[in-house]
């Protein structure tokens, strides 16, 4: 049997469940939008130079997308929810699931780049609505990274609300428009339903969107990986690291060989890996 190839390049979905990582949605080489849905089963070792694709594109039957969100969620977290198919509601948005199976989806852009900054709520196992607090809210933005933290709260970083962003694909440098600040992070309280910001110190990332994060294993520090940013002065090839007991940012020692600049592409914390995919 042929292994199944990805067509698509980036602006995927990635939902890990049950040690599966789904793949969903996305554009190809082209800029076209395509209609696979696939998996890989991480529950075993893996090569990155060989991966084991299953595909699912023939029971897919959500229409070709891009810059959708997705978590797992549900009464037993194994049923995968997706948001942002219709961009006449609102994409470019990245969902967080908390602990009980909320799906907290932030910001976003409808169509002809209007950007938000309302808070949507979807009880996955009750099936209902509702909107949380706009007071002390980002400013309307999307591209933007969102992380789960351990103490019941989601820290926002980064993002766009400039619709004339233009970034080169080889270096990832902005080459017209802006991206926002990552020298102020915000933080919303799931339980208690209002925002705060912190200012961050150290070894600030330049503005940057189109980024993914993870948090790290510690639970005390959030890592992002390139995006599309304003140039710094100098290749900028690392990742960065917030830690969140001070907000500092560093650049930790990394070995091996550094993967080329890519934005729109999504991470996923398998075992005590974090996982990039597409983008390429």
């Amino acid at each position: 049997m042929t292994p199944f190839r990805p067509s698509i390049s980036g602006r995927h979905t990635a939902t890990l469940i049950d040690n599966k990582s789904y793949i969903l949605g996305g554009i190809n080489l082209s800029g076209e939008m395509v209609k696979d849905f696939f998996y890989l089963d991480v529950s075993a070792p893996f090569s990155t130079q060989e991966l084991l694709w299953q595909n699912l594109t023939n029971n897919n039957m959500v229409p070709p997308h891009h810059s959708a969100t997705s978590a797992g969620g549900g009464a037993n977290n194994d049923t995968l929810f997706l948001f942002g198919v219709n961009i006449f509601r609102k994409w470019g948005l990245t969902g967080v699931m908390d602990y009980s199976g909320k799906f907290y989806l932030w910001g976003g852009a409808y169509m002809d780049f209007v950007f938000s900054n309302e808070m949507l709520i979807l009880d996955t196992i009750n099936l209902n609505w509702k909107k949380g607090s706009l007071l002390n809210a980002p400013t309307p933005r999307h591209r933007y990274g969102a992380t789960l933290l351990p103490n019941n709260k989601i820290i926002y970083i980064g993002g766009n609300n400039d619709n004339t962003t233009v970034h080169d694909i080889q270096t990832s440098n902005i080459v017209k428009g802006t991206a926002l600040t990552l020298s102020e992070v915000y933080i919303y309280d799931m339980i208690n339903d209002n925002w705060d910001i912190k200012i961050t110190s150290g070894k600030i990332p330049s503005n940057r969107g189109g980024v993914s994060t993870i948090l790290g294993l510690d639970g005390q520090k959030v890592i992002i990986y390139r995006g599309f940013f304003i140039n710094p002065g100098y290749l900028d090839t690392t990742l960065y690291v917030l830690d969140l007991t001070n907000y500092n940012w560093y650049v930790p020692k990394i070995s091996g060989i550094v993967p080329k600049p890519r934005d729109f592409y999504q991470a996923n914390v398998i075992g005590k890996y974090m996982v990039i995919s597409f983008e390429i």
